[in-house]
């Protein structure tokens, strides 16, 4: 006989009180932009590529056959040769390197110092942001390539020294975007509960803060890449970059002008290469940005 109370519902599964975390939802947005799938993969391709040059470029890139100079493309090169008979597939392999190369460990040394800089004067204040604000400024009148080519004629042409060149002269761009990005975190709620529960400045600003204004930043940090590849294959262009004989797109541009008009494959395999990576950094940008905007639906 029933005691009249009416039966427990059931007990709902696990999953159904599973929470998205961010990151999960953030690629569920990013696959919903087929543009910025197209381009994560092309970037793909291409750090494939640099990584194993070794094993899939048909030639030696510094190899050089005197039977072989400014032949147009065909079976036996499918870009062609330069003008002392090196394989142009195979250096463009090899280039990708020093351009992808120099183009993330610019940034990263950019975020390394521009980050803590920018975290440090929005948090802080006072005279820090004061002083940190005007250097920012003084740097970023300066235009990005001008500063970059200085610096690196005066550290000296190499690959390692314009890396250095471009990731200091982007640094004043994440320590801006990093301190805009701080003033605003810290005036919102959860920073005053943290505050008010005793946690120490510093707690508050790695642990609370910093997190809170990554995505942003590393949405500049690939839109950044795009411009390091930019400027390292001028510096290359301008003999400042990677020296010769290794390859790298900027210096096959350089001598590629002598012979635009007897060997135009000289100039349009590398030139393609730069203008499909930057573009392709620049789309997967913008889809960051809209994947990792929290307001997004």
């Amino acid at each position: 006989m029933s005691d009249g109370t009416a039966p427990l519902p059931a007990a709902a599964p696990e999953e159904a009180f599973a929470i998205e975390s961010p990151g999960r939802r953030a690629w569920g947005r990013l696959r919903r932009r087929p543009a910025a799938m197209a381009a994560l993969a092309i970037i793909v391709v291409i750090v494939a590529a640099a990584l194993l040059a070794p094993w899939i470029a048909p030639y030696d890139p510094t190899a050089q056959s005197w039977t072989a100079v400014r032949e147009a493309p065909s079976a036996a090169h499918w870009f062609g040769t330069d003008e002392v008979g090196r394989d142009i597939l195979s250096r463009v392999i090899w280039g990708a390197r020093a351009s992808l190369a120099a183009g993330v460990i610019s940034v990263l040394i950019a975020m390394a110092a521009g980050v803590p800089l920018g975290l440090l004067a929005g948090y802080v204040g006072g005279w820090t942001d004061a002083v940190l604000g005007r250097v920012t400024d003084a740097m970023l009148a300066i235009p990005f390539l001008i500063l970059a080519i200085a610096l690196a004629a005066f550290l000296g042409p190499n690959l390692t020294n314009a890396m250095i060149a471009i990731g200091v002269t982007a640094t004043p761009i994440f320590i801006r975007l990093t301190r805009g990005q701080v003033l605003a975190a810290r005036a919102e709620d959860y920073v005053e509960a943290a505050r008010a529960v005793g946690n120490p400045h510093w707690r508050i600003a790695l642990r609370h803060v910093l997190p809170n204004v990554m995505p942003p930043i590393l949405v500049q940090a690939t839109l950044t890449i795009a411009t390091a590849v930019i400027a390292e294959a001028s510096l290359s262009f301008l003999g400042l970059g990677q020296q010769p004989p290794m390859p790298s797109w900027g210096s096959m541009l350089n001598s590629a002008q002598r012979f635009l008009s007897q060997a135009p494959w000289m100039a349009v395999f590398p030139g393609v290469a730069i203008f499909v990576t930057v573009l392709a950094f620049n789309v997967l940008g913008d889809g960051l940005r809209d994947a990792l905007d929290p307001r997004a639906k």
